[in-house]
């Protein structure tokens, strides 16, 4: 069996009587080897990027599978699609085992059913149009890894995160993204380091698959929801540079068009 590195036990000890100077900044210096873990795996992120890409520009979606921090962590990825690129809710959906209660309190024992993450997937009408990305630290999770284990069963393209090279998650994936990011600070702690790079890895994921579906236009989110006054005024400003316009005709193309890839198509 693999060896669990989320759970090696700590570079460091008697945490309780470190000045807190010192623990700070020991937990920093760990976060700095997050990304130097993650570049490695670049060529893998590349390589599942593509394949969603692709399934969705025929219709389908992108589904990620977790428990607990790595539930939370896909469901935080999902939820800010829709007002960051203007996507409809159910593009990119988040699951976690426990349903949404669990996002504030732990569910008992949820990860440990093996068929609950297959059925939640069904109760979205998973089908093969779609990619599932099983997202785990330890690459262990049985509601996590018994979900893959039925996509693949069904067809359906599956990716995995998990901090543990040769875990079960990463067997079962047929896109498996490994990043050992080693020892937690506080042992066995995987909101840490490897709760930093499942987040990471995330942003890149969505980031790209966004873009190269036509949802950024340059370097902007010409797409974003206008939900607030701060996006009201971030939108306003790219009309401005994009058309070279005065604040008030901008807000005021703004207004009118609802978005600012339509009040800059208006013009041009």
């Amino acid at each position: 069996m693999a060896q669990k590195i989320t759970e090696s036990e700590s570079n460091y000890n008697h945490l309780e009587k470190m000045e807190v100077m010192d623990l700070l900044s020991n937990i920093n210096k760990e976060d700095k080897t997050v990304a130097n873990s993650i570049e490695k795996a670049v060529p893998k992120i590349e390589v599942l990027v593509k394949v969603i890409v692709e399934k969705m520009n025929n219709g389908g979606r992108l589904f990620y599978l977790g428990a607990g921090t790595s539930g939370r962590l896909g469901i935080v990825d999902a939820s800010e699609c829709p007002p960051t690129f203007g996507v409809d809710h159910d593009l990119v959906i988040g699951l976690i085992a426990g349903g949404d209660k669990a996002i504030r309190k732990a569910v008992e024992f949820a990860e440990d059913d093996p068929d609950g993450g297959w059925k939640d997937l069904q109760e979205h009408s998973i089908s093969d149009k779609d990619v599932v990305i099983g997202i785990a630290a330890s690459g262990t999770t049985p509601y996590v890894v018994g979900g893959l284990q039925q996509c693949n069963l069904n067809n359906i393209k599956t990716g995995g995160i998990t901090c543990n090279p040769g875990s079960p998650l990463a067997l079962e994936a047929e896109y498996p993204i490994e990043v050992a990011v080693g020892p937690e600070f506080v042992t066995g702690s995987t909101r840490m380091k490897a709760g930093t790079a499942q987040k990471l890895i995330l942003n890149m994921i969505s980031t790209s698959v966004m873009i190269k579906l036509g949802k950024v236009r340059g370097n902007k989110m010409v797409d974003m929801q206008l939900s607030n006054n701060k996006l009201v005024d971030r939108g306003t400003k790219m009309i401005m540079e994009a058309l070279n316009i005065t604040k008030e005709k901008a807000a005021m193309l703004l207004l009118k068009y609802g978005s600012v890839r339509k009040a800059v198509d208006s013009i041009k």
